[in-house]
């Protein structure tokens, strides 16, 4: 049996599969959620709203918008995005991170208003906001019916 596919959210190791087969697990996932959308009538579908955080970096990754990631000791390795829970309920922010030096502040803003215009298709509404040290991110939840 091969390996289980797993969503890359921005704040775990590089993907282990970069490349063309990486962009195939992608492909395949996303298509299964479009079909199970298909299926209920719904966006975003019952699954997405109980993993918001998988499905919005799902709907990322699908979308061509790199994941950051982290090494083993935490340190970041790669400029992205990174889907992170929210202190409020049924909503998910979505900040662009990179290693330092990396420029990740100086883009975030074009970056971030990319990821909402990609999930605002989707049937999900990103709010882009300034946090503390005046860093940008999304705030994103399902959009309303």
């Amino acid at each position: 049996m091969g390996d289980v596919f797993e969503v890359a959210t921005g704040d775990g190791p590089p993907t282990a599969a970069d490349g063309p087969g990486r962009v195939a697990e992608v492909r395949t996932a996303f298509d299964g959620l479009l079909q199970i959308r298909r299926v209920t009538n719904t966006a975003p579908a019952a699954w997405e709203l109980h993993q918001m955080v998988r499905a919005v970096a799902l709907a990322l990754e699908a979308a061509g918008i790199p994941p950051s990631a982290l090494d083993a000791s935490g340190a970041r390795t790669t400029t992205g995005f990174r889907v992170r829970t929210s202190d409020r309920a049924d909503m998910v922010c979505v900040d662009w991170l990179g290693p330092a030096g990396s420029g990740a502040a100086q883009e975030e803003e074009q970056r971030l208003t990319r990821c909402a215009a990609v999930l605002g298709e989707l049937g999900w509404e990103a709010l882009l906001y300034r946090g503390p040290r005046r860093r940008r991110f999304l705030e994103v939840e399902p959009a309303p019916r």
